[in-house]
Formats: structure tokens, sequence, C-alpha cells
């Protein structure tokens, strides 16, 4: 067993160590610290101080500077059942060739960081095996079918400063920064405000806005978008700026232009801080662009072939094809998610890679379980058929014994809940009203235009049976502070964060209801609060006593939070207890996997009559 570890460990230096390769920032003046990438991550004060109990100063320091870059590579997923990594490796290098990033791959090669320096002998060794060049395959057992590519930065960039004579400027947004950091171009509603005289064509600086703090004692930008920036000293928004320029690039559009059009490119980027390659519209159907721990979540939920599996909060999808692709397309799996939109873009993605496994229904995670009817012998779930729902039932002795429901779909939805649905007498015509015809020809065009519909039809659920799943995953909607880059973190306050762990409670409860006694339940989240990832852990196992953490595979997270924290208004939020830490996987921002900050809790069923 100690063996095996050290394999592992030894995979993971391995393969991280040369990805990992930052680029030395060179000595600045003034002028040029001014226009350069150094951020500081805000955070509510209350917030900062409940972090810096759980981590240390230290330690919550380097979390929050990793924090406001993005990973030094991009991982993707091969879709097995379409491709093997060796083909999509020599498929990505084709592809970089011809879009002239081979300048930039050589780039990375030759600033390679010398890590057999700091890898003991046993490692060097096997070093040789790990494949060269921008583009490799993970060595992590398991994983092999997971491929990373890696990026370079920070870069300084000249921004062509000269005494009295600032560079023309763009300022954008921070989601709009944070888009580009990850490789995405600036994008007509993210710019903000923008130097005057600006055309198509010039050449200019962009820099980002965040928030700062206002009077009141909240958060604020205090910028109107259209703002016209000096550069100078005299512009109010001057110092605002320092250490936020993330690039350079050429407009696409005037500053008339730029604040005129609804859409459309602002600025194509031509030099980056971070350079990390886009992978829009690239081998679609071949490949994922998923993070690390999202990825070792499917395999810590184990699915097998032939199971009954449900992701309750699947949206956009990367969790749910990859268990899928785990289960080689055999089983059953059922994808849920509150918003209709969401569930469309799961259906279009499991299409693509060609899983025909997974079914996506709009179901709300928080009403997941459906509820018995008393006065009945069944218990009948259903809605109207002109809405494309659902209809399951099952017999109560098949539910108490923990049996799966019936699904019945499309033409049989009418005979199932005649009852239930329609108080149409037989023989008799209905009569609809011209107003109706207008209305279902509205629909047929538009879509039903709710909430944004993008228009198409999913299936709604209105839940399913108790210890009707083999496994579920729970990958809980969260505060997502651990998803990197991230330039600001003041939007989160202790109430909120409090608000978070309440709300994925309740989640839970209706997860651990769902999963059959002997199967498998996974908790993850994407936040670095320990409110949301060990209380909860804590929680589910003082309250269910029928669940057990259990040994995750492959392990390469660090180990979970021990003890409590006690907050200003007396509540004790307890934490994970001694031994239970290595049960857990903890993704650390700050560690040399270079991975988004993740939590992942897998726990085991046992006998619920106990």
């Amino acid at each position: 067993m100690k063996k095996k570890g050290r394999d592992l460990l030894t995979a993971f230096r391995k393969t991280f160590l040369t990805l990992q390769n930052p680029t030395p920032q060179i000595k600045m003046d003034a002028s040029s610290e001014r226009y350069s990438y150094n951020p500081v991550l805000r955070w509510n004060p209350q917030v900062e101080d409940y972090f810096i109990k759980a981590y240390g100063s230290l330690h919550f320091a380097q979390i929050s500077e990793a924090l406001t870059r993005p990973s030094c590579y991009s991982c993707i997923r091969v879709n097995t059942l379409k491709s093997t990594s060796d083909a999509v490796i020599e498929k990505l290098q084709e592809i970089m060739k011809q879009s002239g990033s081979k300048n930039v791959v050589e780039d990375i090669n030759t600033k390679e960081t010398k890590a057999s320096n700091i890898i003991d002998s046993d490692m060097a060794e096997k070093q040789s095996s790990l494949q060269n060049g921008p583009i490799s395959k993970c060595q992590i057992p398991g994983l092999e079918y997971v491929v990373f590519v890696k990026g370079s930065g920070p870069h300084a960039i000249d921004y062509g400063y000269a005494p009295g004579k600032p560079p023309k400027e763009v300022l954008v947004s921070r989601k709009c920064a944070e888009a580009v950091l990850r490789g995405a171009q600036v994008y007509v509603p993210g710019v903000m405000a923008c130097s005057s005289h600006v055309e198509e064509g010039d050449l200019v600086a962009v820099s980002v806005a965040v928030e700062q703090p206002i009077s009141d004692g909240g958060w604020g930008l205090g910028i109107t978008r259209g703002t016209v920036l000096q550069g100078l000293q005299t512009d109010p928004y001057y110092f605002e700026r320092n250490g936020l320029f993330i690039g350079q690039g050429t407009t696409m559009l005037s500053r008339a232009g730029i604040f005129r059009a609804s859409q459309g490119i602002a600025v194509d980027m031509k030099n980056r801080v971070f350079n990390l390659p886009s992978f829009h519209d690239v081998l679609e159907g071949e490949i994922f662009l998923q993070n690390l721990p999202s990825i070792v979540t499917a395999h810590a939920l184990d699915p097998q072939k032939g199971e009954r599996v449900l992701d309750m909060c699947a949206a956009p999808g990367g969790k749910t094809t990859a268990i899928a692709m785990l289960m080689k397309g055999e089983g059953e799996v059922i994808a849920a998610d509150r918003s209709h939109n969401k569930v469309m873009d799961i259906q279009k993605l499991a299409a693509e890679m060609g899983l025909t496994c997974i079914t996506a229904y709009k179901l709300d995670a928080l009403k997941a379980v459906c509820k018995r009817n008393g006065s009945s012998d069944m218990t009948t779930l259903c809605y109207n058929k002109d809405n494309n729902d659902v209809i399951q039932r099952s017999e109560l002795r098949s539910l108490e014994n923990g049996g799966s429901s019936t699904t019945i779909v499309g033409s049989n939805v009418d005979t199932a809940c005649k009852e239930n649905v329609s108080n149409e007498k037989p023989n008799e015509r209905t009569y609809v009203s011209k107003a109706d015809i207008r209305k279902n020809m509205r629909r047929m065009r538009n879509g039903p235009g709710r909430n944004q519909s993008l228009g198409g039809r999913v299936e709604n659920s209105k839940g399913f049976l108790p210890n009707s799943f083999d496994r579920v995953l729970l990958d809980a909607p969260c505060s997502a502070l651990g998803l990197r880059p991230r330039l600001f973190g003041g939007e989160e306050t202790i109430e909120t964060l409090r608000n978070h762990g309440k709300y994925q409670r309740r989640m839970f409860d209706q997860a651990v209801q769902l999963v059959h006694p002997g199967g498998v339940l996974v908790y993850s989240t994407c936040t670095i609060n320990p409110g949301e990832n060990e209380a909860l852990v804590r929680y589910a196992l003082d309250t269910y006593k029928f669940l057990s953490l259990a040994p995750q595979h492959p392990r390469i997270g660090g180990p979970g939070l021990v003890g409590s924290c006690e907050f200003p208004d007396g509540y004790i939020e307890e934490w994970l207890r001694p031994g239970e830490e290595e049960l857990v996987q903890r993704f650390d921002p700050s560690s040399p996997l270079d991975t988004i900050g993740f939590f992942i809790a897998k726990f085991v069923v046992g006998s619920k009559d106990t």
C-alpha cells in the first residue's frame, strides 16, 4: 500500500514539476511598475480574518496570490469513445503550428525550469520517461486520457510608455479581464472606458477596473461606461489601475464604434501577461477543457458499468460526461439542473461526445426526492403532456425495498396520467381559442421565452424515488472562491458564506435519501471556504450515522482541515476530527499542483435501518 502511494506521488511530481513554468519578472522602473500585472486580492475584513484562522496568515497570503493568476497549464479530457490521448496530442500540435503558435511553444521549451535540481534521484531517473514539449500526457495512473497544454507567464510587456505620453488604453470589467487572462479576447460588452481618439487598428494597453472600497463600507467601481481615460496622474482613476495591466492588443473598432456596438471583438489581444491557448471550437466532441480536480471527482465516484448514477447539479455537463465515459457508455446517467438553458447545454455536450446513456432533466436539487402520495398505493409523478414532462411511477412496496422507478415518456404520458392532468370527457371535443392558437404559434417560433430560455424542449422531473441510485454526485453550487484567476473577493461576507453552507446542507439532505444502502455519495465544491467543505462533512457524519468516509482514488489532493472556528457571535463551526483529514481531498491553489481551489469528500452509505 505504501509502495503504491509512493508510486502515485512520483507520477504526480513528474507530471507537475515539468508543467510549472514561471517566467521571472523583469526589474522595472516606476513607470514600468505601473504598467505591470501585480494585483492584490481584496477581501471582506471579517472573511479575511476567518480564512487566516483556518489557514494561517502566510498560507492564506499564498492562496490569495495564487488565485489572482491562472494555472500554468490547460487541462484537457480526451473523449476515449472517439479518440486517444496520442491522437489528440498529434492533432493539437498540428493546430498550434498552423495557427502560428509554434514560436510560443518554442519559447515555452527554452524557458523550461530546471526541476531536476529539486527532485530526488528516483524522480530524476523516471523524469526521462515524461514527454517533453508543451503538450503532454498525464502520468498519474488511471488519468492517461488527460492531456496537459503548458502556458507561460507572467510576461513583462513593453507598452511604449514615454514621459508625458502614456499609451492609448482600454479599461475592461473585472469579469472580462478574468476571461482574457484565461485566453479570451476583449469583447465589446466588457469594455468600461477608453482613451480619446482611439481608432480602429490602434495598439492599446488593456487594464482592469476592480472594485474599490466606498464610503458606505461596501465596494464599487465608481466609473461610468464610456469614460475617457487620460493616462496621466490627473486622471481620477489613475492610481486604481496601477499593476493591473493584462496585455496589449489591436482595436477592432474605433472608440465610438466600441460604445455603439452591442457585440463583437473590441480588442484583439496580441501580447498577454499570461499565454494560455484557447480551445474554443477545437476538436469538438473529441476533447473537453476541464479542471483536473473535476476529473478526479468523477474517479472518486468510481461509477461502474450498468449502474444508475445521478449528477444532481450537473451543468455544464463536464462531470456528467466524465462519469459516462468511465462507465463506457453502459448504464444510466441522470443529469439534473434547475436551469432550462443549462439542461440544453448538457444535452448538446452529451450529443457532441456521442454519449447516449445520459438523460438530462430540469429539476431543482432541493426537490430531488419525490414525495409519497399517502392516499394511494402508487407514487405518481406527472406533468402535463404539453410541457413534455417525465412521468415516474413505482409501487410503494418496491420503493420500500429500494427498487428503482419506471420512467414513462412520450405517448404513454396521456395514458399514465389521464386522471391527473385532464378533466376531459370521452369523445368530447375541446374548444381551443384563437388566443391559445396565437400563443402556441409564438411559442413554436420563439420558444418558451421565460427566463431567457433558448427555446428548446427539455424534460421536467418532479424528483426521484428514495434509494433508487447506485451512486450520486452532488457538486454543490458554492461561493466559488477557488476559481482562478480571481481579481476580487470582497463580495462574500461571513453571512453569505454561512448561507452557502445552509443551502448545501439542504441539498445534501436530498442526496443522501437517493442513494441505496451500499451505494456511494460524493460531495464536491470549487471553494476554499471550510464552512462549505469540512463543515459539511462534519454535518453529514454527525447527522447520518449510516454514512462513513471512504478512501478516494486517485488521491493527489492534500488533507482536509482539522479543528473548529468560533465566530464573533459565538457560533462554533466544527470541521474534521483527527484521522478524517486524509479521507478527503483538498486542492490548494498555492500548492505545486497549481489547480483551482477544490474539495472532494466520498461517503459510503450503510444500512439506513439503524
